[in-house]
C-alpha cells in the first residue's frame, strides 16, 4: 500500500477517534489535518502549495464570500427569536386544544407543530427539547403510551432536517453544488447548478409525505389501540378565541409562506428571504411578548405589518420607476407613500426589538445566534482544511475507487455511500458529515449519473433517519435529557422504532421515484 494511501486513511481514522473521544469538532478537523500535512511534507508525499492555498480558499468564494452561506446566520437568528418568543408554546397549546378531544389528538398536534417548528426554526435540538418540555408531560398526564408519545416527539423534532427552510439543506446545497462542479469538471461538461431554492423545492414533497406517514401511524394507533392515545379529559382551560387561533397559528404560517414563497417564486434569494424571516420573527416576538405597558410599541409593530401591505399594494399598482420618460405625478406619489411606509416598517422593527429587550430576550437571542453561527463556520473552516489535506493525499481518488469497487454498479455505490453516512450520523453531527463526507462521496456518484438534487434530498433523509436511530441518535439524546425522570431510555428507543420504519419507507419512495425530489425544482425553475 502506498504511503499516501496509508496517511489518507490514517488521517480519517484519527479524526473519527478524536471526535468520539469528545474533542472539539472544528479544532479536531483542523488540527488532525495540519498534523498529517506536516507529516506528509516531512515524508515528501504532500504538496506544500496546497497549504498556502488555504487562506485564499477561506477568504474566497468557498466560504467567507459565499452568498449562499450568508443565509445561515439569518435563519439561525430567526429560529432563535421564535423559540424565545414562546411561539412553540402557543402552537402546541392551540393545536392541542383544537385536536385534543379525539383519540390521538395530542399526537396529531405534536406532529403538526413539529412540522411548523421545523419550517420556522430548522434547528433539531431546539425543536425536540422544546416539545419534550411542553408536550410530553401533558401527554403522559392524559395516559398516553410513553413509547408512542416519545417516538412522536423525537420523530417530529427531526423534521427540521428535511422541511425547509432547513439549515441542513442550506449547508447541503453549498456542499453538493461544489461537488457537482467538481464532477462536471471531471466529465468535461458544463457545470451543474444546485441552489438552495432547488433543495428547498425538492424537499417539500418528501417532507409533506413524511408528515403524512407520521399522522397515519398515530391514526392507526388511535383506531386499533385507543387506550394508548386517549382523548383529553377534564379540560378546564378557557375556550380558544378566534384571535388566539388567527395570531398563534396564522401568524407563524404566514411567516413561513412568506419566506418559502419568496424563495420558490424567485422574488428573493435565500439570503434576502432569510432577512425577511428575521424581520418577521422580530415583529411576531414583539406582539407575542408585549403587555399593557408596551401599548405604544405594540401599536408600532402592528403599524409595521400594515405598512408592508401598503408597500406591496403600491408596488403592484404603481410603476415606481422615476427615471423613465413617462414617469408622472402618480409615480412620485407612489414613491412618497412607499418611503413613508418603509419608515413606519423600520420603526415597528425597532419597537419589536425594544419589547424583546424589555423582556430580556434580545441579548440572549443575539448571543445564541452568534454562538451557533460561529460554531458552524469554525467547523466549516476546519472541515475545509481537512478536505484539502485529504485530497492532497489522493483521498478523493481512494473514495471514488472504493465506490466503483462495490458490487452492484452505481446503485451499489449509492447504497454503500448512504450506509457510511448513516453510521457516521450516529457519532457525528450533520455539520461534520456535510462538510467532510458529502464532498468526498458526492462527485463520483454524480459522475455515475445520479441527479445532484435527488442525491442531496436522499442524503438529508438519510441523516434524519440516523438522528432518530437507537442507540446513538442525537434526537433521542436531546429527548432523554429533557424528559421526566420516570421515562425510561428503553421506552424512548422502543418508541422511535416505528418512526424509523416510516423514514425508511420515504427513503425507498424517493429512491424509486426520483420525481418526488426533482419535479418541483424543475417547475420552479421555469
Amino acid at each position: 500500500m502506498e504511503l499516501e494511501v496509508v496517511l489518507a486513511l490514517g488521517m480519517f481514522a484519527a479524526a473519527i477517534i478524536a471526535l468520539l473521544a469528545g474533542y472539539s469538532v472544528a479544532l479536531t478537523l483542523g488540527g488532525i489535518a495540519l498534523i498529517f500535512a506536516l507529516l506528509g511534507l516531512a515524508l515528501g508525499v504532500f504538496p506544500e502549495s496546497l497549504l498556502s492555498n488555504l487562506p485564499s480558499r477561506v477568504q474566497g468564494g468557498a466560504i467567507m464570500q459565499n452568498e449562499t452561506l450568508v443565509a445561515v446566520p439569518l435563519f439561525i437568528l430567526m429560529g432563535v427569536i421564535l423559540e424565545r418568543s414562546k411561539v412553540a408554546e402557543d402552537l402546541l397549546h392551540i393545536a392541542s386544544r383544537l385536536l385534543g378531544r379525539i383519540n390521538g389528538g395530542l399526537g396529531y398536534a405534536v406532529v403538526l407543530v413539529g412540522a411548523l417548528l421545523a419550517a420556522s426554526t430548522g434547528i433539531v435540538g431546539a425543536t425536540v427539547i422544546t416539545m419534550t418540555l411542553i408536550a410530553l408531560p401533558s401527554m403522559l398526564q392524559q395516559k398516553y403510551d410513553t413509547r408512542l408519545a416519545t417516538g412522536a416527539i423525537a420523530a417530529s423534532g427531526t423534521l427540521g432536517q428535511i422541511i425547509p427552510p432547513s439549515i441542513v439543506l442550506i449547508l447541503l446545497a453549498d456542499a453538493v453544488s461544489n461537488a457537482a462542479s467538481q464532477a462536471a469538471s471531471q466529465m468535461g461538461i458544463g457545470a451543474f447548478v444546485v441552489s438552495v431554492g432547488d433543495l428547498f423545492a425538492g424537499a417539500l414533497i418528501p417532507g409533506f409525505i413524511l408528515v403524512g406517514l407520521y399522522l397515519i401511524w398515530i391514526a392507526i394507533n388511535a383506531w386499533f389501540r385507543p387506550h394508548h392515545c386517549p382523548p383529553v379529559v377534564d379540560d378546564t382551560s378557557d375556550p380558544l378565541t378566534r384571535k388566539e387561533v388567527l395570531f398563534g397559528l396564522g401568524a407563524p404560517l404566514l411567516l413561513i409562506f412568506a419566506v418559502l414563497g419568496a424563495i420558490l417564486s424567485g422574488i428573493a434569494t435565500p439570503t434576502e428571504a432569510a432577512a425577511i424571516g428575521v424581520a418577521g420573527a422580530i415583529l411576531l416576538a414583539g406582539l407575542r411578548l408585549s403587555d399593557d405597558d408596551d401599548a405604544f410599541l405594540s401599536a408600532l409593530v402592528l403599524a409595521a405589518f400594515a405598512s408592508l401591505a401598503v408597500i406591496i399594494f403600491t408596488r403592484n399598482v404603481v410603476d415606481l420607476r422615476l427615471g423613465v420618460a413617462d414617469a408622472g405625478a402618480l409615480a412620485y406619489v407612489g414613491v412618497g407613500i412607499s418611503l413613508i411606509a418603509t419608515i413606519i416598517f423600520f420603526a415597528g422593527l425597532l419597537a419589536g426589538m425594544a419589547i424583546l429587550n424589555r423582556k430580556q430576550q434580545l441579548s440572549p437571542a443575539l448571543k445564541s445566534g452568534v454562538h451557533i453561527t460561529s460554531m458552524v463556520f469554525l467547523i466549516l473552516i476546519g472541515a475545509s482544511l481537512f478536505s484539502l489535506v485529504f485530497r492532497g493525499f489522493g483521498g478523493d481518488e481512494i473514495v471514488a475507487g472504493l465506490l466503483h469497487s462495490i458490487p452492484g454498479g452505481k446503485w451499489g455505490a449509492l447504497v454503500g455511500a448512504m450506509l457510511v453516512m448513516f453510521v457516521l450520523g450516529f457519532f457525528l453531527d450533520f455539520i461534520e458529515i456535510i462538510f467532510v463526507v458529502v464532498p468526498l462521496v458526492t462527485p463520483p456518484l454524480i459522475v455515475m449519473g445520479f441527479d445532484p438534487v435527488w442525491l442531496a434530498i436522499l442524503m438529508a433523509l438519510n441523516l434524519q433517519t440516523s438522528f432518530l436511530t437507537p442507540p446513538f441518535g442525537f434526537a433521542l439524546f436531546y429527548l432523554r435529557g429533557a424528559a421526566p425522570e420516570g421515562v425510561k431510555t428503553s421506552e424512548i428507543w422502543h418508541g422511535a422504532v416505528p418512526f424509523i420504519g416510516l423514514q425508511l419507507i420515504i427513503i425507498l419512495l424517493v429512491a424509486s421515484m426520483p420525481w418526488l425530489a426533482t419535479w418541483l425544482p424543475s417547475v420552479a425553475a421555469k
